[in-house]
């Protein structure tokens, strides 16, 4: 019996229909009636294929892990998936890479504002100067030393370190959500099903691939950052992050 058949006459004896399978799954009734019938062309790619395959399974009472491993056998283990493939079924929300601050240009640009501050007064000073000299010589003197660069200099990166880190943390709403993680090579890191009115956090040192099955009823936190909000999206979808640098004292 083949992995659709296996799935249709779980869902029968369920007492369930495709839609309220659709329902529970949030998966789109097409694509649930193709896995039924062995056709696995609509869902995206092997990786959208397999966290399909788990989330029916789920839901009519089978061992998700059994039918991957069949899928796998048929289709090819999960290390054989490109990242090319994995971004091919939707349309990732590019999010801009945060980039660190470059000390090194903000010191540059802070001793030019103070020796250009010092040259203008300087030589303001020497004009305003130069007409009473003889009967108020202490006006040169003043503005002789009023451009002297102040003796503290301004902070340096130097005090404090920075490491880079992401933190990804979802709350589920009303409804069950997928969520799953690559690398950006397409390795498999880690997946879950995650029920309705929980909350959970993953950390990250390196830039991953984050896909979410049920982008509508999720609200999405990336770094303290608010990326998504409950109904927002109603497909899959796929969003690349990258970690930033965090200032540590």
């Amino acid at each position: 019996m083949s992995i659709g058949d296996t799935l249709a006459e779980a869902r029968r004896q369920a007492g369930l229909t495709i839609s309220q399978v659709s329902q529970q799954t949030r998966i789109r009734e097409t694509i649930i009636r193709g896995i039924e019938r062995g056709d696995f062309s609509a869902c995206g790619g092997d990786f959208y294929a397999r966290g399909h395959i788990r989330s029916i399974a789920r839901t009519v009472g089978l061992d998700p892990d059994q039918l991957v491993r069949e899928y796998d056998a048929a289709h090819g283990a999960p290390h054989a998936i490109r990242a090319a493939e994995v971004f091919e079924p939707s349309t990732p929300i590019r999010l801009k890479e945060q980039r660190s601050l470059n000390w090194s240009a903000v010191m540059i640009l802070a001793l030019v504002i103070i020796v250009g501050y010092g040259v203008y007064h300087l030589v303001s000073g020497s004009h305003k100067a130069t007409p009473s000299a003889a009967q108020n010589p202490v006006v040169h003197v003043h503005h002789s030393a009023s451009p002297q660069p102040p003796s503290t200099p301004p902070s340096s990166p130097s005090t404090t370190t920075t490491a880079r880190e992401l933190v990804i943390k979802i709350v589920v709403t009303n409804e069950p959500c997928w969520v799953g993680f690559t690398t950006l090579a397409g390795g498999y890191l880690t997946q879950a099903t995650l029920p309705a009115g929980t909350a959970k956090t993953w950390t990250f040192k390196h830039a991953v691939d984050m896909t979410i099955g049920n982008p509508g009823a999720v609200e999405l936190t990336v770094n303290g950052k608010h990326r998504l909000s409950p109904g927002a999206q109603a497909n899959a979808i796929t969003l690349p992050f990258r970690p930033v640098r965090q200032a540590v004292s």
